[in-house]
């Protein structure tokens, strides 16, 4: 079965979110920068097209991106393909999710405990503390996403 993560177009929503930095593939192209400059909640997973729980999510993830465009930015990046891309972050394994709120900066769970036993890390600055990156690692299901993505205030 091919992957189906790939440069699509939504077919619903505002023409604002139809263009290509919106499409769900940002493989070769990741800017964190642009990703996080739509004032609008984000996940980012990086992931491969070889990796069996990336291939799970893969339907889940085209599926969030087309559904979602105007409320949040859910975006993919094979770091097979683009290491570079998997540098920009404190990248472990594959899959793994980052999530931002809509103002950039990282998510932070209400519930750290259960957050932390269900896979998410929060990653600081060695030197001050600073929260940086909100991950979880490993495979997520639709259910889950969406309802983190309702905790980060998407509407």
């Amino acid at each position: 079965m091919k992957n189906p993560i790939g440069k699509t177009a939504a077919t619903s929503g505002s023409g604002l979110y139809q263009t290509a930095e919106f499409d769900l593939d940002a493989t070769n192209s990741f800017d964190l920068d642009v990703i996080l400059s739509h004032n609008l909640p984000v996940i980012i997973d990086f992931g491969a097209d070889t990796c069996i729980p990336c291939k799970e999510m893969a339907p889940i993830l085209l599926e969030l991106n087309q559904e979602l465009r105007g409320r949040a930015v859910v975006k993919f990046v094979d770091v097979w393909k683009d290491s570079a891309a998997g540098q920009v972050v404190p990248l472990e394994v594959i899959p793994t999710q980052f999530f931002f709120n809509a103002d950039g900066s990282p998510y932070v769970p209400a519930d750290m405990e259960t957050a932390a036993a269900n896979g998410f890390i929060m990653y600081t600055m060695k030197d001050t503390g600073e929260h940086v990156y909100t991950a979880h690692q490993g495979g997520m299901d639709k259910d889950t996403i969406l309802a983190v993505l309702e905790e980060m205030g998407m509407k």
